[in-house]
């Protein structure tokens, strides 16, 4: 299972219930602006991760951040709080505000939904995206195993599903030359 499949399940639910309403979006919006969003997240993801310690990184943000309450309490995605972590988490990934930017633009031409809203709701799927890998990596506990959670991140983070995400980052590097 992927990560927009992870998010858009049932047992997510009530976030994305909770994420429609923070935004005035209808669910079939909501889930067209995740599916639209959550690869670019992916992509940052797999460049910062693919080595050991941008893996590390992760992996303490993960353990430290607690983001699974984002998803376990969703009243929490409209706080100023989950807006501040997001972007916070967004400058790690996707590295300054002019990629935000982009990423919401190129979202809002396949989804159809204004770029000013992806642009607010960007910080805020970030977090669920955190909050689901630190449920998965972490089970119900604090402590992170390197070598399990380096297989599990790999298996989320590999758009293409063959088992490794480094074709992934050659792909992703061959589209950005091409621009």
């Amino acid at each position: 299972m992927n990560l927009v499949e992870l998010l858009l399940s049932g047992e997510n639910a009530g976030a994305m219930d909770q994420l429609a309403k923070n935004f005035d979006l209808s669910p079939d919006q909501t889930q067209s602006a995740v599916k639209e969003l959550i690869p670019a997240l992916r992509r940052g993801m797999q460049k910062n991760t693919s080595d050991s310690p941008g893996l590390d990184e992760l992996l303490a943000a993960l353990k430290d951040g607690n983001h699974g309450n984002y998803l376990d309490s969703p009243s929490l995605l409209g706080s100023e709080t989950t807006q501040k972590d997001g972007n916070g988490i967004l400058g790690h990934i996707l590295g300054n505000k002019q990629m935000s930017r982009d990423v919401a633009s190129r979202a809002s031409e396949r989804s159809g939904i204004s770029s000013t809203i992806l642009k607010k709701m960007l910080p805020i799927v970030a977090t669920m995206v955190m909050g689901q890998l630190g449920k998965k990596i972490l089970g119900g506990g604090q402590q992170v195993n390197r070598a399990n959670s380096g297989g599990l991140l790999s298996s989320l983070l590999d758009s293409d599903r063959d088992g490794a995400i480094w074709d992934d980052l050659l792909g992703m590097g061959a589209r950005a030359m091409l621009r």
